[in-house]
């Protein structure tokens, strides 16, 4: 079994807390889909009150029966992504012996688009991790986005879908892999350094294919300070003095004023949010 944390908590055991929910995410191929869905429902409640458990890679109905059996042990949940229609059968089956709610998070949406396309399912557990086109084209975004990280090679700002330019600590590498990862998009990255003038290049590109990632002075010193005692950096220096992150913000606004580029707060946004917008905007 796959021990997997999550949004809110981590659950250590098989046998948890009685007084703590667990969501079982249950599937016959990874159970990422499943435990993405459960952590977007767990973020809505306060901390301790459940936890996920992934359960992925189900292969017979009676591995099915005997997981079923070791989640009545505590208070649960189970959500599942079953394809087969046997697995699902046989899991509200095995459920309802032990009294266990459970969530279908897939076979509904597969009959209604059966019933109005009129087609049969296929029934194919792990078609959505094919090697198909798409997969390819985000493996070669990935690499893409290492290559040309952080600026280290300026032929990546006229060959990437997507430019992101901020001051260090914005999480423009990040971005950069999730673009890649999830959309497929070719994004590089430039680092904006105070008194230091930006490649030329990225004043020769369409500037709808530049994002500026802005940031508050003040959270920006919190990360930064932090990150310097991570890396053991003690005494004075200019990384995280809160006059030099002030001139730094204001030199990115300058550029990104220049560039004419879109620009996107990224202060209280999750990598996932940022990287959602930019692609919305790229498609306008």
């Amino acid at each position: 079994m796959e021990n997997t944390e999550s949004a809110v908590d981590e659950t250590k055991t098989l046998a948890p807390d009685a007084r703590e929910l667990v969501v079982f995410t249950l599937s016959d191929s990874s159970g990422e889909t499943a435990e993405a869905v459960g952590r977007a429902a767990l973020v809505q409640f306060p901390p301790g009150r459940a936890s996920i458990y992934r359960l992925p890679q189900v292969k017979s109905c009676q591995q099915l029966a005997g997981l079923v059996r070791e989640c009545a042990n505590g208070r649960a949940v189970i959500a599942y992504t079953l394809v087969l229609p046997e697995y699902r059968e046989t899991l509200e089956a095995e459920a309802a012996k032990y009294s266990i709610p459970t969530v279908d998070l897939l076979g509904p949406l597969i009959s209604r688009i059966a019933s109005i396309t009129q087609t049969a399912p296929l029934s194919q557990p792990g078609r959505l991790h094919l090697l198909d086109e798409s997969y390819f084209k985000r493996i070669e975004a990935v690499d893409f986005a290492i290559r040309f990280d952080d600026g280290k090679n300026p032929d990546g700002i006229k060959q990437a879908d997507i430019v992101l330019v901020g001051v260090s600590r914005t999480s423009k590498t990040p971005n950069c892999m999730y673009l890649a990862h999830h959309y497929g998009l070719k994004a590089a990255n430039v680092p904006l350094v105070f008194g230091v003038d930006p490649p030329l290049a990225l004043f020769q590109i369409n500037p709808k294919k530049i994002f500026g990632l802005a940031i508050d002075p003040y959270l920006l010193q919190e990360i930064r300070t932090t990150r310097a005692i991570v890396l053991g950096m003690r005494g004075e220096n200019d990384y995280a003095d809160p006059d030099r992150i002030r001139q730094e913000v204001r030199y990115a606004k300058k550029i990104f004023r220049e560039l004419k580029c879109h620009v996107i707060d990224v202060s209280a946004k999750a990598i996932e949010e940022t990287s959602s917008e930019i692609f919305l905007q790229l498609r306008q």
